[in-house]
């Protein structure tokens, strides 16, 4: 059995998105995997944050003769575990994370306003008595 690391294309159409796995050469490219070793997303913005591998099991396969594909090749010499932009992959991951957290509403200073106007004329308006019963 021949084992080769290739990318499996998933997503839609106008929306590619690959997973990095571990397959038999015979399978077709959508076929059976043996092991899923990481995700490939062409959309992302940050190059360096588009590929996320298994360095471990990357590694594991290879040891066991594994033969990886020509792109998924440049992604590992590139992102395994001693790539070329391993750090600034990780710089990549922590702003695409960075700009996922938004900060929280400020208060709207009109919006301020207006309810402090509202509370305001309720306040100053004297309170009537409740009217008493008449007694029969």
């Amino acid at each position: 059995m021949s084992v080769r690391i290739r990318m499996k294309k998933m997503g839609r159409k106008h929306r590619p998105f690959f997973r990095i796995c571990a397959m038999e050469i015979r399978v077709p490219r959508d076929g059976r995997v043996l092991e899923e070793l990481g995700t490939y997303d062409p959309m992302v913005p940050e190059t360096d944050a588009r590929a996320r591998l298994n360095s471990e099991r990357i590694k594991y396969w290879l040891s066991v003769g594994a033969q990886p594909s020509d792109k998924v090749s440049v992604l590992i010499k590139k992102y395994g575990a001693e790539g070329t932009h391993v750090e600034a992959q990780r710089l990549a991951l922590a702003r695409l994370a960075q700009g996922k957290r938004q900060p929280p509403p400020r208060p709207m200073a009109h919006a301020a306003q207006a309810a402090e106007a509202a509370a305001a004329p309720a306040e100053a308006a004297p309170t009537e008595a409740p009217a008493q019963p008449a007694a029969e």
